[in-house]
């Protein structure tokens, strides 16, 4: 029986949670199905994701002017692209990925015939991100493409509350897919690991360690994490602080720590490919955001089994068990995230039976392979009502 072909289409396959679920998809389903990954210029890949695009040439595909600004010349080139594209390979299924793709995406393949199209916008911007003017926009824009959208595949039940609330429904309805991780790319890490990162990291024995692994924008909260880290360490002597990431405030967070008197104790690292490591060295991890669809470094964490403190925001609640896993607080407080923090730091038990909560947490609910899965499922459902429905209509 000849495999069906399916596109996966992504804006770029850059540092971050969306491009390393189209990697494990892709990577899991190639058996299966023909799968191929088209996407925009990416220019700080993994070397995980590197590895991944260097075995996948055969059957990549890449879309220069698809780029996640807006600019409308060259996304109306990119339409055409895919457009093209999209009629000579013939694809069975069209799964975009995140907002740019996604809305050209679906436009095109709608224009070229693709008999499924299937969308997973791994958040959403409809609030939270931008003005009252382009949040409408938005919501006009996916509303449009819901009506020639198979299915939308949402990572959250808040997800799809919201996508229902703003009354955007793909024509088979929105599902629910968890993001997944392998756990076995953490199997490496071990206590000798931890270890020789610390060294690495220049931090003593008996430092303990409260860690952002996070883009550096304002969405993300990072100035209320310096905030609580000056209250943290007005209050535990032998306290140090790791930020990994990078963005357009990195500067400036610099500047807020060397005035609040906290630069000796906090190590600014940038991007960071040993991510993971750096997160499995950490006491507690901390995540202040304002708004958050899906957390993967709080799933991560989970799978390290350290303990989060985290906003209560967005699809967090969904990750963080409050008191079981880790601790919610409001956003904006850096008075509750410091306490948070102290209050792990200063009951090492209570911090340790957080973390091992979190491991069971994430390892029975947050697997690569459910994930996968599932996404076959929908797959196949869509193609076996697809081929009900022509055989209807002969």
């Amino acid at each position: 029986m000849k495999k069906m072909k399916i596109a996966q289409v992504i804006t770029r396959m850059d540092w971050g949670g969306s491009p390393d679920i189209v990697r494990m998809i892709s990577e899991s389903l190639s058996s299966s199905y023909q799968i191929v990954l088209i996407t925009g210029l990416t220019g700080s890949p993994t070397v995980k994701t590197q590895n991944f695009l260097d075995e996948f040439k055969d059957n990549l595909i890449t879309v220069p002017h698809l780029r996640r600004e807006i600019n409308l010349l060259r996304d109306f080139l990119a339409l055409i692209e895919l457009y093209f594209i999209f009629k000579k390979e013939k694809f069975d299924i069209v799964h975009t990925h995140t907002a740019k793709a996604g809305f050209l995406g679906r436009i095109a393949a709608y224009s070229a015939r693709v008999k499924i199209i299937v969308h997973m916008p791994h958040g959403h911007n409809f609030y939270g991100y931008f003005g009252s003017l382009m949040s409408r926009l938005i919501i006009t824009l996916e509303r449009f493409c819901a009506r020639f959208t198979d299915k939308i595949l949402v990572l959250t039940e808040l997800e799809k509350r919201d996508y229902l609330k703003f009354k955007i429904k793909a024509l088979s309805g929105n599902d629910v897919i968890l993001s997944g991780l392998r756990f076995e790319e953490f199997s490496y890490i071990d206590d000798k690991k931890k270890d020789e990162k610390r060294k690495q990291l220049g931090l003593e024995p008996v430092d303990m360690i409260v860690g952002l692994v996070s883009r550096l924008e304002s969405v993300k909260g990072a100035e209320y994490f310096l905030e609580a880290a000056h209250k943290v360490a007005g209050r535990i002597a032998n306290v140090k602080f790791l930020v990994a990431g990078e963005g357009s405030l990195r500067h400036d967070l610099e500047k807020q720590a060397e005035r609040s008197g906290i630069k000796e104790k906090i190590k600014f690292l940038g991007w960071r490919e040993d991510a993971l490591e750096i997160i499995a060295v950490l006491d507690v991890l901390v995540q202040p955001s304002l708004n958050e669809a899906v957390c993967r470094v709080l799933i991560e964490a989970g799978a390290c089994g350290i303990p989060v403190v985290a906003t209560d925001v967005g699809g967090i609640p969904e990750i963080v068990r409050n008191k079981h896993t880790g601790i919610l607080v409001p956003p904006e407080d850096p008075d509750g995230l410091a306490g948070a923090v102290i209050d792990l730091l200063n009951d090492s038990e209570k911090k340790l039976k957080m973390g091992e909560e979190a491991r069971r947490w994430v390892h029975g609910r947050f697997r690569a392979g459910k994930m996968v899965r599932e996404i076959s499922e929908v797959y196949e459902g869509l193609a076996g009502e697809k081929l009900k429905l022509e055989g209807s209509q002969r």
